[in-house]
């Protein structure tokens, strides 16, 4: 169980996040949604502690992630970001750094096949002989996603994890972030643009509105109400084949 408790972060001009927080069970998918600007990457920021949060605390299976040493949190708390450089090293090098909290003097022959069969699993051994400067942004996208997944995380944060995808390799990673989730009982929080698509993914669904949280909760939460006090447009939420989707009016 993830409880993120009361999370504020501030830049010298001004607050981002004020009292932000939510609780979330194994194997939930998390769909962080709110307008640019909300605070939603900057709250998954202090989360991993890339950024240090003014106050607020967040425990992951009862212990305090905030007072967990680097190689810890590193075992515990996988992120993919956004925008990743590309560098000249293979694809399985690459995965490979996933497993550096748990090298001690060498690489292990379990930290071998940990990665082969993350690859496998992603879809990636094909590939894994590749350089990474080599690959589209989707093959980019799964080597970022198996890399974070070798580290056995039982929290998992992706920044826009389908922002520069094709429809089919939004779908299809989405669909495995899920898959996996569920199979490895891993939580996932994850900042998502395109509604329908945290609507078919996506089990829980918490909204930011200028740095606070709005509404959190299952698919009943997401509601032409929220949408147009959240985004400010005008939506319809249907039911078309038992699937809920938006449609923008």
């Amino acid at each position: 169980m993830i409880e993120i408790k009361s999370i504020s972060f501030s830049y010298p001009d001004g607050d981002i996040l004020k009292n932000v927080g939510f609780t979330a069970e194994s194997g939930e998918v998390v769909g962080l949604l709110g307008n640019n600007g909300a605070g939603k990457s900057t709250f998954v920021t202090c989360l991993n502690r890339i950024r240090k949060p003014k106050s607020g605390s967040m425990t992951i299976d009862g212990k305090n992630a905030f007072q967990m040493s680097r190689n810890e949190l590193a075992r515990t708390v996988s992120y993919v970001a956004q925008k990743n450089e590309l560098t000249h090293s293979t694809v399985f090098d690459c995965v490979l750094l996933g497993r550096k909290p748990y090298i001690t003097w060498s690489v292990s022959q379990e930290d071998l096949d940990i990665c082969t069969r993350i690859m496998e699993r992603v879809g990636l051994l094909d590939f894994q002989l590749r350089y990474m400067d080599e690959l589209s942004g989707g093959e980019l996208q799964k080597v970022m996603l198996a890399r974070a997944l070798v580290a056995e995380p039982k929290l998992l944060l992706l920044d826009e994890p389908t922002s520069n995808l094709d429809p089919k390799n939004q779908y299809e990673m989405m669909a495995l972030v899920q898959e996996l989730a569920k199979e490895q009982g891993f939580t996932v929080i994850t900042v998502i643009h395109d509604l329908n698509l945290a609507l078919r993914f996506c089990d829980k669904f918490y909204f930011l509105k200028a740095g606070k949280g709005y509404s959190y909760g299952g698919i009943e939460t997401v509601t032409a109400e929220t949408l147009a006090d959240v985004y400010g447009i005008k939506a319809q939420v249907l039911d078309i084949e038992g699937r809920k989707i938006v449609i923008m009016e």
